[in-house]
């Protein structure tokens, strides 16, 4: 069976019959142990558990191997530069693979990290989870840029830049939600300033990527969007996992002032406008997500 029904246009979809062969062929240290394929609600990357203690990143989209490898390359970095910066576990690179018969792309293999998602943990209203996640994306933004600034892609840059996404996020959601009220957020966001150099960012701290353990921060796991951007956006889940008291304990653990905590905003904003519409159909935890976000984006912004 394949990994999941189609998300995208075009996407690639593996069985774990075709991943056991990628595996056994490129790395025959690991054919005896069993594949499986992975339950995610993320929308990049195929998951598959090889064994109990690592994952294989297959990319859900592309044709251009050349292209995949720099990313996943540039992935890879940024995997090996946060593990072990931070208190908690985050993705150590295991292995490259390379296309096969059944997929025309180059994919990697990290070692597994177990927990309980936060999606399940139910840690919303915990101000210990809060702080602990704080902790952790300081000690990113603490690691050293080397002279780096955002790359130009995706979020991380500057929000007016992502109007047209916006623009179409909103159109495609009338029938979903009040998008005149976040057509009016937005408008009063997109132009918040910023001082603050770049830094080092997960990018991409959806509650599906953090794990826990009781009510404290366990894990964080998928480094894609790992990157040099905005620091502002790793506040992200101050909206779209955190309740009221929990956010408030995030942002005093951060030290964030109005102009980074509206970045933030912001961001969390972009993501999830273009999200709402798109996986309505084929994603409904990715969307549901999203309007849980903007929701918690507009009722902050009464408050």
């Amino acid at each position: 069976m394949p990994t999941s029904s189609p998300m995208h246009p075009g996407q690639l979809l593996v069985t774990e019959e075709q991943m056991a062969a990628l595996v056994a062929e490129q790395f025959p240290r690991w054919k005896e142990l069993p594949v499986r394929a992975c339950p995610s609600d993320g929308t990049e990357n195929a998951l598959f558990r090889i064994g109990d203690d690592l994952v294989a990143r297959l990319p859900l989209l592309g044709d251009d191997a050349d292209a995949a490898l720099r990313d996943i390359r540039r992935e890879i970095d940024a995997a090996q530069r946060i593990a072990g910066a931070t208190r908690v576990p985050t993705p150590r690179f295991a292995a490259l693979g390379a296309p096969g018969p059944h997929y025309p792309l180059p994919w990697s293999v990290y070692h597994w990290i177990p927990g309980t998602t936060a999606t399940a943990a139910g840690v919303q209203d915990s101000t210990a989870f809060a702080e602990d996640l704080a902790g952790f994306v300081l000690e990113v933004r603490a690691l050293d840029t080397e002279g780096r600034t955002f790359r130009g892609r995706g979020r991380g840059g500057v929000l007016a830049a992502h109007d047209p996404y916006v623009a179409q996020g909103l159109d495609r959601s009338r029938e979903l939600i009040d998008t005149d009220a976040l057509a009016r957020l937005w408008e009063r966001l997109r132009g918040t300033p910023r001082t603050e150099p770049d830094t080092w960012t997960h990018g991409d701290l959806m509650p599906g990527n953090l794990l826990v353990d009781g009510d404290r921060l366990a894990g964080v796991i998928d480094v894609g969007q790992a990157g040099v951007a905005d620091p502002a956006l790793d506040l992200q889940p101050a909206w779209n996992h955190l309740g009221p008291t929990a956010r408030e304990a995030f942002r005093v653990a951060l030290g964030a002032d109005d102009a980074a905590w509206d970045r933030g905003k912001g961001w969390a904003f972009a993501q999830a406008i273009g999200c709402l519409w798109y996986y309505r159909e084929t994603n409904p935890v990715m969307s549901d997500l999203a309007r849980t976000t903007l929701l918690a984006l507009l009722e902050d912004e009464a408050a």
